[in-house]
């Protein structure tokens, strides 16, 4: 049994911007994991930090927990138009993902937010909400990831025809959401590589889920791809804050120092890790 004051130690240590930024990270996951009011008010403190990839990954953290008294700090930062298009965003999904048609109408108002990212975003979270309703609530099946996702996965198996529902940017996005989950459920290097396929695609949004499922398969045939995304220069930061934890959890063995130095240059990784120090493999979570 955790104490509270086991809690309020790691609740400091998510808080303190003098800690690195991995045992922050390391805190956040603690409390995610441990769950109730005392995680989320600790979550909810650290949304005043300067980075951004830790105001995502709380947003993140507070919506996989499903805790609807999460739900005023999440609407409070969807709401706040000073936190960056990324953590808003992540508001806005983990909303979503708690799941509570109460949020649903907030959620149609932000989907026509003049920030694209968190209008798309806000779309497909009423799309899930409007599904959990016509279909009484979540599967009891749950696939090999324990995530919450933003949209349940296509009942589809054919990779092929996944793969053109993918890639069609013509269809609604929540169906390509669909695929994508559909392909990352079924595993395997021909379904990695028709999701690599979605890294070009226009919406950074879309690029960005492409890069977290990525890094959930955790397949070697993906790394080109994300490789070449986190190169881009002129990459939107949503599509690039995809691809980097991806490229460390894909393990590459034959990353060298020369290579992790050569994408750790690229614009994001400085935009993100900034005096930080941090390297590559400290994205990943």
């Amino acid at each position: 049994m955790v104490t509270e004051q086991e809690v309020e130690a790691v609740g400091q240590t998510l808080v303190d911007p003098g800690q690195p930024l991995q045992a922050r990270f390391r805190a956040l996951f603690t409390l995610r994991g441990l769950g109730g009011p005392v995680a989320i008010s600790w979550i909810s403190r650290a949304f005043d930090d300067d980075s951004a990839l830790l105001k995502h990954e709380l947003a993140y953290c507070l919506g996989q927990m499903q805790d609807r008294r999460a739900i005023p700090v999440l609407l409070d930062v969807l709401r706040d138009t000073r936190q960056e298009p990324m953590v808003r965003h992540e508001a806005g999904e983990a909303l979503g993902a708690i799941g509570d048609p109460e949020v649903l109408e907030i959620l149609k108002q932000y989907s026509t937010d003049p920030v694209v990212e968190v209008a798309e975003t806000c779309q497909l979270a009423v799309r899930r909400l409007e599904w959990l309703q016509q279909h009484g609530g979540e599967s009891a099946v749950r696939g090999p990831y324990l995530s919450v996702d933003p949209a349940p996965p296509a009942e589809e198996r054919d990779l092929g025809q996944l793969r053109e529902a993918l890639l069609d940017e013509a269809r609604p996005l929540f169906d390509r959401y669909r695929a994508m989950f559909a392909l990352r459920d079924a595993g395997g290097k021909e379904a990695a590589l028709a999701l690599a396929e979605g890294l070009r695609c226009g919406s950074a949004l879309f690029r960005h889920e492409i890069g977290y499922v990525l890094g959930q398969m955790q397949h070697e045939a993906a790394v080109p791809q994300l490789a070449a995304a986190l190169a881009q220069p002129t990459e939107n930061p949503m599509g690039l804050r995809g691809a980097v934890p991806r490229l460390d959890s894909a393990h590459k063995p034959c990353w060298s120092e020369s290579d992790l130095a050569s994408l750790s240059s690229s614009p994001f990784c400085i935009l993100i890790a900034g005096s930080r120090g941090l390297r590559l493999s400290h994205f990943c979570h």
